[in-house]
């Protein structure tokens, strides 16, 4: 596997690319998911769902919507990581600011970069183990995010957003340590 780009776009491209040949080839949108009560729908649902309100929230940027993640999952998610694509490849959007009064100001690109393609990276594991598919992740990313994450571990299990870490040895696989970090079971099938 090649590691991720550096630059907020062309990363958030690479890691869109591979949750959209997840989401592409799921063939069960009902089948269960790691995080405790969703199925593989779900995943989609909050990437879909969560960001925009975040997006302009910070910035006044509207996204398109686009169609319904219970209609039409695979198109829901395409229409949203284009229309994302379109803010980082957008030249008017360069210089805009994110601010919120939870994370402060930062760059927009950086600000989509640190809080959303982290989370579409994550949720691949997700998707791709809730319908059986290739779980893989970039092993450099995995490692470069648990170690960011670590030292805030405390506050991020205050957010709500992390479910209790799971145990996992101290040498396993970086990717099974970030998923047990963020509150998954290496181990989980459906």
């Amino acid at each position: 596997m090649s590691p991720l780009p550096s630059e907020p776009a062309e990363r958030h491209r690479a890691v869109s690319r591979r949750f959209s040949e997840a989401v592409h080839g799921a063939t069960d949108w009902d089948t269960p998911a790691p995080v405790d009560g969703w199925a593989a729908r779900d995943v989609v649902r909050h990437l879909v769902e969560w960001f925009p309100g975040f997006l302009e929230g910070g910035t006044g940027l509207r996204l398109p919507p686009g169609p319904s993640v219970d209609d039409d999952p695979v198109g829901a998610w395409d229409a949203h990581a284009a229309a994302v694509q379109g803010v980082l490849d957008d030249p008017e959007t360069a210089g805009r600011t994110f601010s919120n009064p939870h994370t402060g100001d930062h760059p927009l690109a950086r600000a989509i970069d640190q809080f959303y393609t982290s989370d579409v990276f994550m949720h691949t594991w997700d998707l791709a183990r809730s319908t059986g598919q290739d779980d893989t992740l970039d092993a450099d990313t995995c490692a470069q995010m648990l170690e960011g994450m670590a030292p805030i571990d405390e506050l991020l299990r205050s957010s709500g957003q992390y479910g209790p870490r799971v145990p996992v040895a101290d040498d396993a696989p970086v990717q099974d340590r970030l998923m047990g970090f963020i509150g998954r079971d290496p181990a989980w099938r459906p």
